[in-house]
Order: structure tokens, then sequence, then C-alpha cells
């Protein structure tokens, strides 16, 4: 092969390289974004915390998923309408979070609204164990209940018993219980290599046996100083 050529060939490699690159920082960019989102979902808990999420569901919860606003475009041709990221409690604190994806179902009253942001809280061991299956069926392989709301706001009779998660939307602010049943939360593979730079095992990062990225520490910082504070209220008001 001429020198010519093999310059050429170097050159072109070379362009192909940078333009992955390029494109796996775009990537990367866009899931920072949904954890400053996811943050900022989590900030507004306890902004307002007579209609936000009770301290005492907030102190004895396992997990947290985020999936901050879904669109509108998504529920018309049934394609994945919910990109959001989740972390549990370890003994270690706060797992490194992993992404996930909320797809199927109806969320009924809310069809057709923009901007909505859900949140799911695990509120025991099974609830806890579902999230490490990787992929599960809301009211199907784990039950749920759409969540109290408000400082003093007292859960459903039988939630503790049965319920592995509560439920919520936020939307404008203001809190409220929804109900998920059918749809399915799993994890996005694809996001969640490009984040960590390969294939992790879902339940690895849950059970705090991965370090959590640098970009992924704000948000991580905000769930565990969120959940720290309403326990430590909770003790206070006993």
């Amino acid at each position: 092969m001429k020198m010519k050529q093999i310059s050429g060939l170097v050159c072109g490699l070379a362009m192909v390289a940078g333009s992955v690159s390029a494109i796996a920082e775009s990537d990367k960019s866009k899931l920072v974004e949904r954890l400053q989102d996811a943050q900022a979902v989590i900030t507004q808990i306890t902004s307002a915390p007579d209609k936000g999420i009770p301290n005492s569901i907030l102190a004895g919860a396992s997990c947290v998923v985020v999936i901050p606003s879904f669109k509108k475009a998504a529920f018309v041709v049934g394609a994945q309408y919910g990109q959001g990221v989740a972390t549990c409690r370890t003994p270690r604190g706060w797992s490194a979070p992993v992404f996930v994806q909320l797809t199927g179902g109806s969320f009924g009253f809310q069809i057709g609204v923009q901007g909505t942001d859900l949140i799911l809280v695990a509120m025991n061991d099974r609830g806890l164990q579902a999230m490490l299956r990787n992929k599960f069926k809301i009211g199907g392989d784990a039950a749920a209940s759409a969540g109290p709301v408000g400082r003093n706001a007292q859960a459903g009779t039988d939630w503790k018993m049965n319920a592995e998660f509560l439920t919520y939307s936020r939307s404008k602010g203001l809190f409220a219980g929804i109900d998920l049943d059918g749809t399915v939360l799993s994890q996005n593979q694809d996001d969640t290599r490009t984040m960590y730079g390969a294939t992790i095992p879902f339940e690895r990062i849950l059970k705090g046996e991965e370090v959590t990225p640098t970009e992924a520490r704000p948000f991580v910082h905000t769930v565990a100083m969120t959940f720290l504070t309403a326990r430590e209220d909770k003790q206070a008001g006993q």
C-alpha cells in the first residue's frame, strides 16, 4: 500500500474515532442533565413539606426512583415514555445511581400532560428485591399504592403490609399519589454503560458495590441529605 493511501486511512480512522468520542460525550452530557433534573425533583420534596412526600415515607425508604419530565408524544406511540435514575440505601450510604426506563401502562388522568415528574419509593425489603431484579412490572411483580401527601399525611391502612412501592407524580410543584399499575421499570443498559464505561450489573450498582461517578455525586448527595433530614425530623417528632 502506498504511503499516501496509508496516510489517508490513518486520517480516516482518526476522524471516525473523533466522531465516536464526540457522540459519547454528547450522550453523557444528556445523562448529566437527567441527573440534574432528578436532583431538582428531589429538592422540591423539601421546598414545600406541607404539600410534599411525608417525612415518615422518606425516612423509611429503601430505594427511590425519579423519572423527570416524561413527554406527551410517548403516550401516543406507546414507546418508552419515561427515562430516569434510581438509587438505594446501603449500609455505607446511598448507592451510585442506575439509569432506568418506565414503559407501558397508562397514567389515566395524566395522559396528555407534559412536564410531569414521577417518583417511586421502595418502602421495604420486598421493594428492594424487586429493584435488584433489573426488570419488574408494577402491580404485577411488585405491588404499588398511590402515596400520601403532606407533612402529617397518613398512608392507607394496608400499604405497609401489601405495597412494595409508593408512587407519586409532581406537576407545577404539587405532589400527588398516582396509579402506575401495568408499567414496567427496567434498567437502561445503554445509558448505564455510557455513564460507567462498561456493562455493570444493576444489582452490583444498587448494592453500593460501585463507586459513584463524579457527575452523579450531586444527585446522590441530595438524596442522602433529603432522606437523612426526614429521618432525623421523624425521630425528633417521636
